[in-house]
């Protein structure tokens, strides 16, 4: 059963170009989206329309993993990224979709991050405690002007 719905806001210093691509590059993806203690694998991702991607998140403290994937629904360049999640079995049950909307603003971009479909299982301040962790180290990936 599908039934929590959570919705982010903040603004980064950053381009909306820099974000874009820190969601949908394998390696700036698994740097900064899973939650404190965890890591990231990447297994495919297939950035386009109708493309899909799967990962898996391990928990460092005692290993256990989660995986899951979904398909790429939307992709407006620098604007908007609206995806699936589906967790891999015996994970939650359901599809989740989210959907990121960037908007160019005078000190960076405006992000908006909704998700919408979370399984009845998990509950919904934990999804938004994981959003903000991973928006911080988004922050931290996409800010820094480092001149080579």
């Amino acid at each position: 059963m599908a039934s929590g719905t959570v919705q982010l806001h903040r603004v980064l210093r950053a381009p909306p170009e820099r974000i874009y691509r820190a969601f949908l590059e394998p390696d700036g993806l698994a740097k900064w989206l899973p939650p404190f203690g965890f890591t990231c694998s990447i297994e495919h991702l297939d950035a386009r329309v109708g493309g899909s991607y799967r990962m898996a998140f391990r928990n460092f403290g005692n290993g256990q993993s989660h995986a899951f994937g979904g398909e790429y629904l939307e992709l407006l360049p620098n604007q908007k990224i609206r995806y699936t999640d589906r967790f891999d079995a015996p994970g939650p049950a359901g599809q989740m979709i989210t959907t990121i909307v960037l908007r160019a603003v005078s000190c960076g971009t405006e992000l908006t991050a909704t998700q919408e479909g979370i399984p009845e299982v998990i509950p919904t301040e934990m999804c938004y405690l994981g959003w903000q962790e991973s928006l911080e180290q988004l922050a931290r990936l996409v800010e820094p002007e480092i001149q080579e």
